[in-house]
């Protein structure tokens, strides 16, 4: 469990290992001088995507140690709606890898990363009201 809010500008595990304050960014008005949402979402889904496709490289028999993820999460809006929108851009670095061999293993780790799945499909999201 975590609990946040850009009012309270702060986010809590419910463990309380993760502890820290947020901010706006500094395209969204705010001074970007600290951690925000979309910089957490892009940690996370890096993190997650990192693992996939180590674990799939190391399926394949190949050393998983040159990998290295970045995600960008991009805030924008809906053109739809009018709402708001996140846009998630992943860049594998593998260096001295032949992309042959490299592409279906990105493509096997997309399709067991839940991230990219949530992002793609949606997730199953409950919203409950206490007081």
């Amino acid at each position: 469990m975590a609990s946040h809010g850009r009012a309270s500008r702060r986010a809590r595990s419910g463990d309380g290992v993760l502890d820290l304050n947020l901010g706006m960014p500094a395209e969204l008005g705010g001074d970007g001088q600290e951690t925000n949402p979309e910089q957490l979402f892009a940690a996370g889904i890096a993190a997650c995507f990192h693992g996939a496709l180590s674990l799939v490289t190391r399926q394949a028999a190949l050393d998983p140690a040159a990998i290295s993820v970045e995600a960008t999460v991009a805030f924008g809006r809906d053109p739809e709606d009018g709402g708001y929108l996140l846009h998630v851009d992943l860049e594998v670095k593998w260096p001295d890898i032949d992309l042959a061999v490299a592409a279906p293993l990105v493509e096997k780790a997309d399709s067991l990363c839940p991230y990219p799945k949530m992002a793609l499909r949606g997730t199953p999201t409950s919203i409950r009201l206490v007081s």
